[in-house]
């Protein structure tokens, strides 16, 4: 089977619509399928992805996200980085905290992907923007 993905490269998408929203979660599935990721994780990463890309352009005003295969010698798996130029996040524990939302959703979308990722880290400032990096590893 042929993902139609260059595995050897990093694959980019622009975040400017909720259209492009649905593209970044169609990538992140197809390379979760081809670093071979079980459907538990490939769901867990979709969902995560599906969440950041959404934050991405709600609140960082649109940006781009980049998905990249990693191996570390053990095992594979994909990294993904959401990068925006938006305001940042004024206060990022706040915003980590579980129930937290400015949106009037369930506050759940920074934590929950967080918790949905094996490796998540973020810089934000007013100055730079937002860039996340999430990594999923296979089990």
């Amino acid at each position: 089977m042929t993902t139609g993905i260059d595995l050897g490269h990093p694959q980019a998408q622009s975040v400017r619509s909720d259209e492009d929203v649905v593209r970044v979660r169609q990538l992140v599935r197809a390379v979760a399928v081809a670093v071979k990721l079980s459907l538990v994780d490939q769901t867990k990463v979709v969902t995560a992805a599906s969440e950041l890309a959404r934050n991405t352009l709600v609140y960082g005003g649109g940006g781009t996200v980049e998905v990249t295969t990693v191996d570390n010698g053990r095992r594979k798996g994909l990294r993904i980085v959401f990068a925006d130029s938006g305001p940042g996040i004024a206060d990022l524990d706040l915003a980590l905290t579980d129930g937290y939302t400015t949106g009037g959703g369930l506050g759940l979308g920074l934590s929950g992907s967080r918790r949905l990722v094996d490796e998540f880290e973020i810089e934000t400032s007013a100055e730079n923007g937002t860039r996340i990096t999430v990594t999923k590893w296979s089990r």
